[in-house]
């Protein structure tokens, strides 16, 4: 999507660097499923995916000030600053929607990063941590999502990515958070119904964006919804292991389809409600 170019994004909570470890596994997010299959896939070893890190490494990017993006110009030109911004618009979503929950603090960092949830690289993808509620993004995975994954990349597609992670910090207050640990795995699975919740709290959220009703966003265009799609159909469990292994096994899926994951995502914008996403009780992950 597109920033209003003189929205003010500086009250988004997004900052760099991370806390100390508490030494608990990275749980929830499109990391979860990345944490072995894209470490292997980009030719590294996933066992070293959540090594602690010697504890003088700087897990802090060297990019753009986050102090200096300030309007949606700066959010439209760098990457940085459009996490910062789409952080402001998520809040102010959600503050709306859900009041009960506090507002997410993103991450932003580079290399690795420790966390109450633990230490983790950056090969572990985007992820949220119920422990210190907050999320953790390097964004160059946006350009892994791109290059290795096959997303068509775009604006929408970093923002769905966000609105994703922000969708676990919802469910962190809501108790659904809980179901993806009570049923792990398979195509009906508790982890897969939690997932696919967040792609339809994403869906929702650019639903709510498509109205003209944010004052940050300008509604976005076939072209961005496109993209958004093109990024959730990147990270289906079929797509990863069609691309890791030659075969998809669907009994050790924990994030859906990508079919399953466009659906959601598209029953949350044509609605642009959140209440339209209840995943965890429909008959089936496919009843989208």
């Amino acid at each position: 999507m597109t920033f209003r170019e003189n929205a003010n994004i500086g009250g988004g909570r997004a900052r760099r660097g991370g806390g100390g470890g508490g030494g608990m596994a990275v749980g929830g997010g499109i990391g979860a499923l990345l944490l072995a299959l894209l470490v292997m896939l980009f030719g590294g070893d996933p066992g070293q995916v959540l090594q602690p890190q010697s504890q003088g490494q700087d897990s802090s990017a060297q990019n753009v000030d986050l102090a200096e993006c300030r309007t949606g110009a700066d959010a439209n030109e760098n990457v940085d600053c459009r996490m910062k911004g789409g952080m402001a618009s998520l809040e102010t979503y959600w503050t709306e929607v859900y009041p009960r929950a506090a507002p997410a603090t993103a991450i932003l960092f580079s290399g690795g990063v420790n966390t109450q949830c633990g230490q983790a690289s950056s090969a572990v993808g985007p992820f949220y941590c119920p422990l210190d509620r907050q999320i953790y993004l390097d964004t160059s995975f946006f350009q892994q999502l791109e290059g290795q994954l096959g997303a068509e990349g775009g604006s929408l597609g970093e923002l769905y990515v966000l609105a994703h992670e922000y969708g676990h910090h919802i469910q962190n207050y809501t108790g659904a958070l809980q179901a993806s640990q009570q049923s792990r795995q398979g195509e009906e699975s508790g982890a897969v119904r939690v997932e696919l919740q967040a792609d339809c709290f994403a869906g929702a959220w650019v639903g709510h964006v498509a109205q003209g009703e944010d004052a940050l966003l300008e509604p976005p265009t076939e072209e961005q919804i496109r993209s958004a799609l093109s990024a959730a159909a990147a990270v289906g469990d079929d797509s990863i292991q069609e691309r890791m292994q030659g075969q998809v096994t669907p009994h050790t899926w924990t994030h859906g389809s990508s079919e399953q994951r466009m659906g959601w995502f598209m029953r949350g914008y044509q609605s642009a409600d959140a209440n339209q996403c209840d995943v965890l009780n429909a008959a089936s992950v496919d009843d989208y």
